[in-house]
């Protein structure tokens, strides 16, 4: 495996659901980090300098082992199999599946609906008002955790993990927070409000929050 002495950088917007997944997967393995601050707002994702680290534009992006990593999930996989503890996907093969299904039901499922350049195309292009973009995030998050939900009440342990987060969890905490930014109401999915719960309160969760993170001014 390629190694470096060069710092692992991530490049990072404070509110990006896939950069915080990250956040937290680098904090659960102990894996110290420099932030670079990619701001969506200003569109530097778009920026010649930042295209020519990731030709695709999006964040995060981890500089690792001298590696130029992007994609949340693929990331956190090769976090997985760099630091092998704490893992991430079990070994074994049924609660592996398991546990891709609940991360995918979220990153591909979810998140790609809702994330900001869909919602500027909505606005730009497709000239959808404010209230009429909102009820389209709500919806398809209310849709996605439905599935979650009844998911969630299957498993044993304060985790959709178990007894240990994994890269379910990890995906989960953006999600919930987003959903609590545009106010969906969260009162018929007491499962994964519990496991919310139960998950920010751990250090590498807390650490990784957007306003724990969130630059100054």
């Amino acid at each position: 495996m390629p190694e470096s002495d060069a710092p692992v950088r991530l490049h990072d917007y404070f509110r990006s659901s896939a950069s915080y997944r990250v956040r937290i997967a680098l904090n659960l393995k102990g894996v110290a980090y420099e932030s670079v601050s990619v701001d969506l707002r200003t569109g530097e994702q778009r920026d010649a300098g930042y295209r020519a680290l990731n030709p695709q534009g999006f964040v995060p992006m981890l500089e690792m082992d001298g590696l130029k990593l992007n994609q949340s999930l693929a990331i956190i996989d090769y976090l997985d199999a760099r630091v092998p503890e704490p893992r991430f996907v079990s070994r074994d093969p049924a609660t592996r599946s398991r546990q891709l299904a609940l991360a995918l039901m979220i990153a591909c499922d979810i998140h790609p609906l809702n994330n900001l350049r869909v919602l500027h195309y909505l606005k730009r292009e497709l000239g959808v008002e404010e209230p009429a973009r909102d009820d389209w995030y709500r919806h398809w998050v209310r849709e996605g955790l439905v599935a979650l939900e009844a998911m969630a009440a299957e498993q044993d342990g304060q985790y959709l993990g178990g007894d240990t987060p994994c890269i379910a969890d990890i995906c989960l905490v953006p999600q919930i927070y987003n959903a609590r930014r545009f106010e969906v109401a969260l009162h018929d999915f007491p499962n994964l409000v519990a496991v919310d719960a139960a998950l920010t309160a751990l250090p590498a969760f807390a650490a990784a929050h957007p306003d724990a993170v969130a630059p100054a001014g």
